[in-house]
């Protein structure tokens, strides 16, 4: 009987490629994630020969993307994403900002009306999420502060986006496009769409906190009493992606962020650490289609017919976001070290810039050429992410051989170094020195209060001690 086989086709496909190239890329001491983004690129439109569904593909990573997002979520705290919000908000808020500003006046350079370089410029500000918790998770970083910065960072950036994805529609007339039905942008439009988006926003939140923080963790207990296996797994499964998918159809939140706090909800139970690990080979598998569906998008004639311009955006999301990132995390008095992971983890873009220059190209705001520019520069960051982290260590070690400067920022974060020579021994004895600053530190920290005893806290994450 006749079927369409188009989904299995691409899975044949995609899987079978991504192995191969990825164990040729492992052999040449690649990333394996090179070897899927070119095995998207073989199936995709761009190259002769099988073509799988795009449609499909990119439906299927956006599962990878909500699996992962669950993922990461279950090692997150509501208070482990407050800690690190006086770095992680203005931080993120700033380099979306600095990097819009870099890719925009390029545009305008090249002759670029200001909305279609309003638009590029906001696609290359944000990261992609899945690229980042790929490399933190790889070198073992996610439930580090460092990790946590760079996780709450993107976090930020993907709030803003999804307001930008927002807004853009009703002041698309604005910035000489055009609205769906040839409407023109009014400004009670745009005010109105900003207040529906910050109260379904809110709402989502607030929901999040008060029905799913004590709803989630008794469904989970529950079904783990059974003690079966496969339907511990399913609920992860329908946690994740029903909870991803109720929050960008009824809140307008994205996917991802839907998925990410269902995590965190799940995180309250004592099943957490098992619900990680159980959906650890279905967020892998997932992930690489992710990068499967980018390669896909991919046209290779962009290299071709427009080298210059690539070179230049690839230069503003390699090396000019990273400058900003590294520059306000060191002006937070944070270590060169937290300092370079984070900037090595927003040095490409992924898929909230697909989305915007999408929506862009739609609006008639942003051209084809603006486009294939976005992917061509999405794929060479990506393909490089993994070796910008590979060099944070030995460049760290590099910087901090030649320059003082370096080495004074790493001696202001170190108390003891501040001290004098002629500091007196009593002020440097007799104290009870806690290491963590967590719940059980917390506690030994208020007794030792309670009784007076000095005591020294040594605790990675500043912004809880």
């Amino acid at each position: 009987m006749p079927h369409d086989v188009s989904l299995i086709a691409l899975l044949a496909a995609g899987f079978g490629l991504a192995m191969i190239f990825g164990y040729l890329a492992s052999l040449l001491k690649m990333p394996p994630l090179v070897g899927y983004l070119l095995a998207g690129i073989v199936i995709g439109p761009g190259t002769p020969g099988f073509v799988g569904d795009l449609s499909l593909s990119q439906q299927l990573a956006e599962v990878g993307v909500m699996l992962l997002m669950f993922g990461v979520g279950l090692h997150f705290s509501l208070g482990d994403l407050l800690a690190v919000r006086k770095i992680a908000l203005p931080g993120a808020i700033v380099q979306i900002t600095v990097a819009t500003l870099l890719g925009g006046g390029l545009a305008l350079t090249w002759g670029w009306s200001v909305g279609a370089a309003l638009v590029f410029g906001l696609a290359l500000s944000v990261a992609s999420t899945v690229v980042l918790l790929r490399a933190l998770e790889g070198r073992g970083l996610v439930e580090t502060v460092n990790g946590r910065i760079a996780v709450g960072w993107l976090v930020v950036e993907d709030l803003v986006m999804v307001l930008v994805l927002v807004l853009l529609p009703p002041v698309a007339g604005l910035l000489g496009g055009t609205l769906p039905g040839g409407e023109h942008a009014a400004g009670g439009n745009l005010w109105s769409a900003l207040g529906i988006t910050m109260l379904k926003v809110a709402a989502f939140i607030a929901l999040m906190l008060v029905v799913g923080k004590r709803v989630f963790p008794r469904i989970l207990w529950l079904v783990a009493r059974t003690g079966s296996r496969e339907l511990f797994t399913l609920c992860m499964i329908a946690a994740a992606v029903g909870i991803a998918f109720g929050a960008a159809k009824l809140f307008d939140v994205s996917f991802a962020l839907g998925a990410f706090f269902a995590g965190m909800m799940m995180r309250e139970s004592e099943f957490s650490r098992r619900a990680a690990d159980e959906t650890l080979p279905l967020r892998d598998a997932f992930s690489v289609l992710f990068f499967i569906s980018v390669g896909m998008l991919f046209d290779p004639k962009v290299l071709l017919d427009e080298p210059l311009h690539v070179i230049e955006v690839a230069a503003i999301v390699l090396i000019g976001k990273t400058l900003a990132a590294v520059a306000l995390v060191v002006a937070f008095r944070y270590p060169l070290n937290t300092a370079l992971i984070v900037g090595a983890g927003l040095a490409q873009i992924g898929e909230f810039s697909f989305i915007l220059a999408g929506l862009g190209h739609s609006l008639g705001l942003l051209s084809s050429e603006g486009q294939n520019l976005i992917l061509a520069v999405a794929l060479i960051s990506i393909a490089l992410n993994s070796v910008a982290f590979a060099a944070i260590e030995p460049g760290l070690a590099w910087i901090r051989k030649r320059s003082a400067f370096a080495r004074r920022l790493e001696a202001r974060d170190d108390p003891l170094a501040a001290l004098p020579m002629s500091t007196p021994h009593t002020h440097l004895t007799g104290q009870v020195v806690i290491v963590g600053y967590g719940k059980v530190g917390t506690r030994i920290a208020h007794a030792l209060d309670e009784h007076g005893i000095a005591y020294v806290v040594v605790e990675q994450n500043r912004e809880i001690v």
